[in-house]
């Protein structure tokens, strides 16, 4: 796993030690994470596992909470990564294929790191709430991505939105879809985002349902067929 607080070539040695003391109480952070669950995180535990006692820990993190903020942001960068890497291996003109690819990106890491997915969609951890000024950045960078698809295929003709427009647009909900098209300076009509934030909501559903195991161990024998599916199906809803 690649540090979250890479050295630099500025970096004094000091600065080089506090960044590698970091990434290790990431990386340990993590394990705990898998072992224990987000409830039962420990830096405590942490300080032992990295051979310290715990008051050693708190001159690098504060508290729990500073922990699981550290966790999130090294779980979202990670996710956000590997779906860019995905993306970009697609030619710039091929939407279908860089949704597909963004798709399978976050669903091979959710199924590879069940508990870092879990800590950043599934239940919230009693007590702990996410500083947004420091979660937000990393927490939306794939659906910054999903959304400049459909917007770049937009522009390129190359997205459909059925109906005319304003065709089955709540009244109440134009401004919200008005504030997302300006707040990111989108082309794409009202029609094709309110039915992106249901791809959206779609495509990390099912990946839930399949780390989760909400579907049940006998239900589906072949997953990737199913997601496959699921994702010809989300194509059509958004008119890629």
């Amino acid at each position: 796993m690649p540090s979250p607080f890479p050295a630099t070539t500025g970096q004094t040695p000091r600065e080089r030690a506090r960044a590698q003391t970091l990434a290790d109480i990431v990386r340990l952070g993590r394990q705990h994470l898998a072992s224990d669950g987000a409830a039962a995180l420990s830096l405590r535990a942490v300080a032992r596992d990295l051979g310290v006692v715990s008051s050693a820990v708190y001159r690098y993190v504060q508290n729990r909470d500073e922990l699981l903020t550290l966790l999130l942001v090294d779980a979202y960068n990670e996710l956000g990564d590997e779906v860019d890497a995905a993306v970009e291996r697609v030619p710039s003109d091929d939407f279908r294929g860089q949704f597909r690819a963004l798709a399978w990106a976050v669903r091979a890491w959710a199924l590879r790191e069940p508990a870092s997915y879990s800590l950043l969609f599934g239940s919230p951890v009693p007590g702990y709430r996410a500083p947004a000024e420091r979660t937000t950045e990393p927490g939306t960078r794939v659906i910054y991505r999903l959304v400049g698809i459909f917007d770049a295929a937009f522009r390129a003709g190359a997205l459909q939105v059925p109906g005319p427009p304003g065709a089955g647009i709540p009244k109440k909900l134009r401004p919200d879809l008005q504030a997302i098209q300006e707040g990111l300076s989108l082309a794409v009509p009202e029609e094709a985002v309110a039915r992106g934030v249901l791809v959206w909501t779609s495509l990390f559903g099912a990946v839930s349902f399949e780390v989760f195991g909400q579907y049940g161990p006998d239900t589906f024998s072949a997953p990737d067929a199913l997601f496959e599916h699921q994702l010809d199906v989300l194509q059509g809803v958004v008119g890629l």
